[in-house]
């Protein structure tokens, strides 16, 4: 599967889709089904056919159509039906502000109006239908995220031309997972810095946000339970309850992060008790000493104090670069480690296994919560005594590390993988350890979801496990960007993958051609 596309008069669909609003299509030009009829049947020909829709990400199919279209009018209003106002208030609340609009509950929709409705079917949430015809728009979709998407597609269409085209738009994105990591453990970011970039994400998309906010450097978010971890400055809850709201309102999940056993150095300034040593007495940089239960139990008091401050449905365990695995004998360098791997597992355990039961762990204390959860590829090793549980999905974005695993290693196993290739999505300040900053030149060109590692995609049968995407960005060298620079920095690639993680199919259009909508879009 080729990911990524421009935008096209008609795509073509290999397989019969269910949109809402009733209705099928076949790729053919007409429809059957329950929905409106086909645009045969209504002709202008004052009109000339409409032109397929520019928007960023593309929209996956148009059915053109004869007619003017539709403009935001000052007698225009957003309309939802009172069934559906518990679920569509928000956004048609939204969307009225944004295009100047007169937002009207229960009101029957006539010319110049919008209308946002939910349908039955078998169509997938974020799926909707945009029908512009008769003066009039309608927006419909089996969930109240769909129909935001469709508000976004709207809005982008008459920022960028003023008009809405008519026809029928129908579309839904091929990656459920649209991300955006951010390490705001390294560098402080403002609580509005973060809000706008989640506006900015909600517009082309994007459905969540990461945010890795403890770390060697420093613990980004107010404690109750443990305050003596926390640096300055930081978020305080407060804050987060307010971008977690925002996110929750334009649906975007975030998703917090506590790394550990390793990028804990924080934790281990407030507790030097817990700090790894090799048989030397030197410390393992960020390590908490794994074989010590108070090591745990810190750990597992943040996470529960952090699960109702994030009620989103995933969580990140991090799981990377744990110091005792990357030395050349975990065994001889951290003999305790070594001891406590077989007591508790056997005879023949070892450091790595003692590192997969604590993965597995801090799983259990999560999952009562019933999030989803995540955790880096170099968290998961293969053979051992010990298996990372089935249910933790990989986030993959290296294989630089000792022991590297090909993708396909996990693939074959049945495990289900994010992308995120530090190839073309790792955006490091400093550029430091040989990294250069990705552009959107380069993720537009070249890389697709199945690009998990370097440059070469694995094979088209893997796609289904494949489950999105998220960029980037880390603070290594906090001081080398200001947050308006990476704000600047990150957008053109942000924009790129957008279109990549939506769109499966090529690109239709060339860069500069994509460059200049994305100017004319915002």
């Amino acid at each position: 599967m080729a990911a990524g596309a421009g935008a096209a008069v008609a795509a073509v669909v290999l397989a019969v889709t269910v949109w809402p609003g009733g209705g099928t299509n076949d790729g053919a030009s007409g429809r059957t089904g329950d929905g409106p009829p086909p645009k045969e049947a209504r002709p202008s020909p004052t009109y000339p056919m409409s032109k397929a829709p520019q928007t960023i990400p593309a929209v996956a199919e148009h059915e053109a159509a004869r007619g003017p279209g539709w403009k935001p009018g000052p007698e225009g209003q957003v309309v939802v039906a009172k069934k559906d106002a518990d679920d569509l208030a928000d956004e048609g609340r939204l969307l009225a502000g944004e295009l100047q609009l007169k937002y009207a509950e229960g009101a029957k929709a006539g010319p110049g109006d919008v209308e946002l409705a939910l349908s039955s079917g078998d169509a997938g949430g974020e799926a909707y239908t945009l029908d512009v015809s008769d003066q009039r728009v309608r927006i419909s979709a089996t969930d109240d995220a769909g129909v935001f998407y469709g508000t976004r597609t709207l809005k982008q269409l008459t920022s960028a031309d003023g008009t809405a085209p008519e026809g029928v738009i129908r579309d839904a994105p091929a990656k459920a997972q649209r991300g955006f990591m951010l390490d705001i453990a390294r560098k402080h970011f403002s609580a509005e810095w973060i809000e706008e970039r989640v506006r900015e994400l909600a517009d082309l998309k994007y459905n969540q946000l990461g945010l890795h906010f403890s770390d060697d450097q420093a613990f980004r978010i107010e404690s109750d339970d443990h305050p003596e971890v926390v640096s300055d400055p930081h978020l305080t809850k407060a804050e987060v309850r307010r971008i977690v709201k925002l996110a929750q309102d334009l649906h975007i999940t975030v998703i917090p992060e506590i790394d550990s056993p390793g990028h804990l150095g924080a934790v281990i300034r407030a507790h030097p008790e817990l700090q790894l040593v090799n048989a030397s007495g030197e410390p393992a940089r960020g390590a908490v000493d794994i074989s010590k239960p108070a090591s745990a139990k810190i750990v597992d008091e943040l996470l529960k104090e952090y699960m109702e401050l994030f009620p989103g449905g995933y969580w990140h365990l991090g799981a990377d670069e744990y110091r005792a695995l990357m030395a050349s004998d975990p065994e001889a360098s951290y003999p305790q480690l070594a001891r406590a791997a077989q007591q508790k597992y056997g005879s023949g355990a070892t450091v790595q296994d003692l590192a997969t039961g604590w993965l597995n762990d801090r799983a259990d204390t999560v999952r009562p919560s019933g999030k989803k959860l995540k955790a880096w590829n170099d968290g998961f090793f293969r053979g051992g005594t010990v298996e990372a549980a089935e249910d933790i999905e990989v986030e993959y974005w290296t294989g630089k590390e000792i022991g590297a695993r090909e993708p396909v290693e996990y693939l074959d196993a049945g495990r289900k993988l994010v992308n995120l290739n530090d190839e073309y999505l790792y955006y490091v300040l400093g550029e430091p350890n040989e990294f250069t900053y990705p552009t959107g030149e380069r993720i537009y060109e070249e890389w697709t979801p199945r690009v998990l590692r370097g440059t070469q995609p694995v094979a088209e049968k893997y796609d289904d496990q494949i489950l999105g995407a998220s960029f980037a960005v880390w603070c290594d060298l906090s001081d080398s960007q200001t947050q308006a620079q990476v704000a600047d920095g990150i957008r053109m690639p942000l924009w790129a993958m957008a279109q990549k993680v939506w769109d499966e199919r090529k690109p239709a259009m060339s860069w500069p051609d994509f460059q200049n909508l994305a100017k004319r879009l915002g």
